[in-house]
């Protein structure tokens, strides 16, 4: 007898993943591959979106072709900011254009300069001002820079509703998307901001669906329905809301490192969005204070720096232990005072500075790299935190990193620090938000392994 599964994919900006989760979200298949990158019109890189389509098709036949699993439900979690424009036919008429490409200055003057200015128009829309990574600006920039292009566009879809839409022919809007940094969205009314009624690009958004709705698939295949995706980082926390009440907080680890408070609803402060803080909404559009920090990014390249100049494979730190005498001995070099983060200074860690000749190993390279990050992340974390949370969460990299995690427990003494391991908590996130859909038992309650990390030695940050 076959297996009772939901199929998830997880999209992140290197990884794209299929999990088959079964009813007691046990992880009882997985696929994973590398994004294929291309060069947009203007040369800039960005992920092959064709390549997404056909490797979408390519991983579910391989799925549904395995009798030992009965495939119930599908859905999608992937990174936010990015949107694939479709035409009256559901083509897409443009590249997945990159979030970290630059937005033009002259173009994003005349946005704020025309609703309310950065200051007010950030604290109504909880987004600080990242250019592309505000999607709205995305469809601002088509309809004034591209607007044969924008004349176009039936709909602009978000990556996970796309996905959805692969295998349903349904176009739709998540709040999910819509509440992550994108400019559109107004919190203090719950609502569409003015400026996108305005400049008509409401007619652009395909219908808002509770997050939670599933759709009948166009894809072929018998008995499962099709949920309608989420952002990833919003996605990762809902294990935990379902798992945990008392008040706490997830730092969800990639290449942006997302400390989430769902239990601060305190209005953002203009310190705040400069420092990189906003306001996620959860799949019951509820809002999440979070602050972000491009930590995995700067791992990422940092640690190859750190190979090169030692002449080492790049994926040696997997083997590095957590030495409490070298953090001890870093603490006393002359320029330990680099480590210290002002809340204003946490866009690059002062890593990227230091001279790595003045490192005696590999290993000490690597502490002062986690030891920089960590003191960054207690400065992003803190911007978001209050009395009320007890207990930190990590999920994700950084959580398996016995360096990251033990120079946390030094960073927040005051804390139950723990590294979460689960089945991909982010996957998790997908298939728990259409739970009701697909599976015929309780919503668990025990699928969140905690470690737990204590002061042990005499380190603080």
């Amino acid at each position: 007898m076959s297996t009772p599964v939901i199929a998830i994919f997880d999209v992140g900006k290197t990884n794209k993943k299929l999990f088959l989760f079964d009813e007691n979200y046990q992880m009882v298949y997985e696929q994973s591959a590398k994004f294929i990158e291309t060069v947009d019109e203007d040369g800039f890189p960005c992920d092959n979106l064709e390549n997404l389509r056909l490797s979408v098709f390519d991983s579910l036949r391989a799925a549904f072709s395995k009798k030992e699993f009965q495939i119930k439900a599908i859905n999608f979690a992937t990174y936010g900011a990015s949107f694939v424009y479709i035409d009256e036919e559901g083509k897409p008429l443009t590249p997945l254009y990159n979030y970290l490409k630059p937005y033009d200055p002259a173009l994003q003057k005349q946005f704020y300069d025309t609703y309310g200015g950065e200051q007010q128009f950030s604290m109504l829309t909880a987004s600080p001002v990242l250019g592309n990574l505000n999607s709205g600006m995305q469809l601002y920039r088509m309809k004034y820079e591209k607007p044969d292009v924008y004349a176009n566009i039936k709909y602009a879809l978000h990556l996970p509703q796309y996905m959805s839409y692969l295998l349903t022919g349904q176009p739709v809007t998540d709040i999910t998307s819509i509440g992550c940094h994108t400019n559109l969205w107004d919190f203090t009314k719950n609502d569409y901001h003015e400026w996108v009624y305005k400049e008509g690009i409401i007619e652009k958004l395909a219908p808002l669906v509770p997050s939670d709705s599933v759709l009948a698939p166009t894809f072929p295949g018998t008995g499962y329905s099709v949920g309608i995706g989420l952002h990833d980082s919003s996605s990762a926390l809902i294990p935990y809301l379902v798992s945990f009440h008392e008040p706490f907080m997830l730092i969800s680890t990639g290449t942006w490192c997302i400390s989430m408070n769902p239990f601060n609803n305190t209005p953002l402060t203009e310190e705040e969005l400069k420092s990189d803080c906003l306001a996620y909404l959860t799949y019951k559009g509820q809002p999440v204070k979070s602050s972000r920090l491009f930590a995995g990014y700067e791992h990422e390249q940092q640690v190859k720096r750190i190979a090169e100049h030692f002449n080492v494979d790049t994926a040696k730190y997997k083997t590095v232990g957590y030495d409490p005498e070298i953090i001890a001995k870093l603490k006393g070099r002359s320029d330990a005072g680099l480590t210290s983060v002002s809340k204003d200074g946490l866009k690059e860690s002062p890593f990227a500075q230091r001279d790595l000749a003045s490192f005696n190993t590999y290993t000490e390279a690597y502490h002062q790299l986690i030891l920089d990050l960590v003191t960054a992340q207690k400065a992003s974390t803190e911007l978001v935190m209050n009395s009320s949370v007890k207990r930190l969460f990590v999920d994700g990299g950084f959580s398996k990193n016995p360096i990251y995690m033990n120079l946390l427990a030094a960073a927040f003494p005051k804390l139950e620090i723990f590294s979460a391991s689960m089945a991909q908590a982010t996957a998790v996130g997908a298939a728990l938000a259409i739970h009701s859909e697909w599976n015929s038992k309780l919503l668990p309650t025990d699928i969140i392994e905690l470690k737990y990390y204590s002061i042990t030695q005499d380190v603080s940050l």
